[in-house]
This record gives C-alpha cells, sequence and structure tokens, in this order.
C-alpha cells in the first residue's frame, strides 16, 4: 500500500518530510512512528496504518510534497522465518532486534551472529535528530551536530542549538590570521551572499501578511496607558493562584471585555453575503475568540483562545500557558491556529515601545503592546512622577469600522489597563 502525505486541517496544501524512524527492510507494526513531518504551522508525528515491511521509501527527508503525494510503500511481511544460530538469537535479544529484520549470511539464508551485529551497526543514527532549518544553517556554519545537544522536543537540535555554538567558536580563518600575525582582508560583502530558500511556515508568513497589507485599508491608532495598577494586580494574582501570570493573559481577558462592549470591532468583511454574490458586507461573530501571535523557531505563528469572552481570568491563564507551549514545541494543531477574531501581538519583550501591526485577515483589528517602563508623568497638580507605562498601537480595517469607534474601542483598552479590577464587575 501507498503511504501518502497526510493532510492535517483544511488549509494544508504541502509538507516537509523531517526524519524517516523506518528504513527500507524494517518490519513495521501498526501504531509504529514511521516519520516526522512538518506543516507550516506545526510539526507532527504520522504512524503506520498497518503492519507489514517498509518496502520503499519515495521521498527522502528535507523534501517538500503536496498533500496526499505518495512518500513510502509498505509491503506485506515476510511468511516463513529463517534459522538462526543459538548465539545469533541470544545477541538480537540483547540488543532488541527482531531477527525477521536481519539478512542472514548462512546456508539457506541462516543468520549469524555476525549478522545481527552488522544490523544493529547499520541502525545506528547516522546523524543526530535535527530541525531542517538547523541541519541547513549548521552546515552554511561548518557546526558538526553530532556534538550538540539539543533543546527542542525529544532532544532535537535547533536553531537556536546551532546558533549558540556558532556564536561560541571562532571563525577558522581568524585563528589562522591571528597566529601568523597576517590576517587576510576580508572579503567582499557581495562574495557572502547567501540565497536560502524559504521554509513552508516562512512563505505562508509572507504571502498572508503581503496579502493583508494590500487588501485592508490600515488604520494605525496609538495610545499611553498608566500600567501601576496592571503590575501591581499581575503580582497579586500571581500571588493568588501560586504561578506567575503572564501579561498577555490578562491582556486576553481585557480586550475580551472590550470585544463584549464594543461588538462592532469582532467583526470581518466578507466580499459576498451569503446568497447575494457580489454583494459585499460585515459579519459580526457572537464568540470572541483571541489570537496571540508567538514567535517560534519555525516562523510566527497565532494560536486561538476560543470563547475569550466567557472564561475566567484563571482559565484564560493556564490555556494560553498551554498553547503557547505547545505552539514552541511544534505540537500545536493546525485547528488551533484557525478561527480567530482577534490578535493581540506584544513585543514588549523585546524593548520595543511602538510599532504598526498588520491585521491578521479577515479580523478586523490587531492590537500592538509595547514595553511596561518607567516613565516621567505630570499628574494633575502639575507634579512629576515616575509611573509604569504602556504604548498600544490599535491597527484596524478602515472597509469595517470608523476612526471614532475603532478610537473608542482603543480608550476602553486604556481605561482597563489602568483600572485592571473593573475586570471583576
Amino acid at each position: 500500500m501507498d503511504i501518502l502525505m497526510p493532510k492535517v486541517g483544511l488549509t494544508m496544501t504541502e509538507g516537509v518530510i523531517v526524519q524517516w524512524h523506518k528504513r527500507p527492510g524494517d518490519v513495521v507494526r501498526k501504531g509504529d512512528l514511521l516519520f516526522t513531518f512538518e506543516t507550516e504551522k506545526s510539526t507532527l508525528d504520522y504512524e503506520a496504518p498497518e503492519s507489514g515491511v517498509l518496502a520503499e521509501i519515495l521521498v527522502p527527508q528535507g523534501q517538500t510534497v503536496p498533500c496526499l503525494t505518495p512518500v513510502a510503500r509498505l509491503g506485506a511481511q515476510q511468511g516463513p522465518r529463517r534459522p538462526i544460530s543459538p548465539r545469533a538469537r541470544l545477541r538480537a535479544r540483547e540488543l532488541g532486534i527482531d531477527p525477521a529484520q536481519v539478512t542472514g549470511s548462512g546456508p539457506d539464508g541462516a543468520i549469524r551472529e555476525r549478522d545481527v551485529l552488522a544490523f544493529a551497526q547499520s541502525r545506528l543514527p547516522k546523524a543526530p535528530r535535527a530541525t531542517p532549518v538547523a541541519q541547513r544553517i549548521a552546515a552554511e556554519l561548518g557546526i558538526d551536530l553530532s556534538g550538540l545537544v539539543g533543546s527542542g522536543p525529544e532532544g532535537r537540535i535547533t536553531r537556536e542549538d546551532v546558533e549558540r555554538a556558532a556564536a561560541g567558536r571562532r571563525p577558522a580563518a581568524a585563528e589562522q590570521a591571528s597566529t601568523v600575525g597576517d590576517r587576510q582582508p576580508e572579503a567582499p560583502r557581495a562574495a557572502r551572499a547567501d540565497y536560502q530558500p524559504l521554509s513552508p511556515a516562512r512563505r505562508v508568513t509572507a504571502q498572508r501578511l503581503t496579502a493583508n497589507a494590500q487588501t485592508a485599508p490600515h488604520v494605525t491608532l496609538f495610545a499611553e496607558a498608566d500600567a501601576t495598577h496592571l503590575v501591581a494586580a499581575r503580582q497579586q494574582l500571581s500571588d493568588e493562584l501560586g504561578e506567575k501570570v503572564s501579561y498577555n493573559a490578562l491582556l486576553v481577558a481585557i480586550c475580551a471585555r472590550a470585544l463584549r462592549e464594543h461588538p462592532h470591532m469582532n467583526a470581518s468583511w466578507v466580499d459576498a453575503l451569503p446568497g447575494e454574490p457580489g454583494q459585499p458586507g460585515l459579519i459580526r461573530h457572537t464568540g470572541i475568540h483571541i489570537g496571540l501571535a508567538v514567535d517560534t523557531p519555525r516562523g510566527l505563528f497565532v494560536p486561538v483562545l476560543r470563547d475569550a469572552g466567557t472564561k475566567p481570568l484563571a482559565q484564560i491563564h493556564r490555556e494560553l500557558n498551554q498553547l503557547v507551549t505547545d505552539t514552541l514545541e511544534g505540537k500545536i494543531s493546525p485547528d488551533a491556529l484557525q478561527g480567530g477574531t482577534f490578535t493581540i501581538t506584544n513585543l514588549g519583550m523585546f524593548d520595543v515601545d511602538g510599532f504598526t501591526p498588520i491585521i491578521n485577515l479577515p479580523e478586523a483589528a490587531i492590537l500592538g503592546v509595547g514595553r511596561i517602563a518607567k516613565r516621567a508623568v505630570v499628574t494633575d497638580g502639575d507634579a512629576i512622577v515616575a509611573r509604569s507605562s504602556v504604548t498600544l498601537s490599535l491597527s484596524f480595517d478602515h472597509r469595517v469600522v470608523d476612526g471614532a469607534p475603532a478610537a473608542k474601542f482603543l480608550q476602553r483598552i486604556k481605561q482597563l489597563i489602568e483600572r485592571p479590577f473593573a475586570l471583576m464587575v
């Protein structure tokens, strides 16, 4: 039978074979891990649908193919067992090898101890597990992957692992030049140009952001909010729950409250209304599903916390933590990356104050959040004091909403940041 590249979710069109866990000729049992593949959104494992023998691998590691393309062929398992010597049987048991997988070199195909040892040697991994991006960067920088310890899922080597190894190593050319005291002139910049193909995730992100920026008439509003009480509320909530509550969880709760009060922002533009071809219109979403932009080694992903408007803060905190963890580890399901009605993108951890985010269509708006920092503030009594503040930037689709309603929505977010305990009312 043919093994096909899976189609996971409605939006998946192609996948990359990250790693084969079986080799041609290996006995495969139903449920065995056959290969790992990567979509533009996540990294997933594929289990054998039936038992048999892996007859042929059609798509090598690192290659991208459309969904439902044959990637391997699974044949029927061989029937009669070949003779095997007692020493070979003992050694196979010690090494955890199924003798049916071993080709015998004795009379009538009898399996000898040397055959088992040769098979065990052939099964040794040829290279450490690493993501395609890590393999490419390691090859470019001359980094030996066998000397690295991976920090990814199941010890997989990631891009960050390779970059850390490269940062701690001096280039060989520089070492030679310093040794002889005669440094070679730096090569012209054009000679070091490096052209790289886009990963599936990067390609999809580029296509979507370009289309979003060109399709929707973006307008961005800025506001500065006093975050002093937000900082205090976060600390009190963390103490109460016994675990650190993120600012993102608070922001999701705040935006959910503001969207309930301003439903015109929880909307989308459609080019054609149902039953009216060619007649554009708007959709007012009944559910509030908030996406959070997450930076990962594989690119930018936006997991969606569904029904955020009906969940208490503690539940938002727990579910958001799990979504972010799954996204960073490449375990997020495609369904969890779809169906958002509003997005938050927070660059405060990178010391960014303000920016102009691109709307994640078909949503009507996206909130950009800068860093929370101490700034000089003039009080009503004209005194200058230091207060924690944060810059907010709301980009919205002017086809869906006008400037004044969008400004009132941003004003409400600012009020809830400055008075976070209003969420309890």
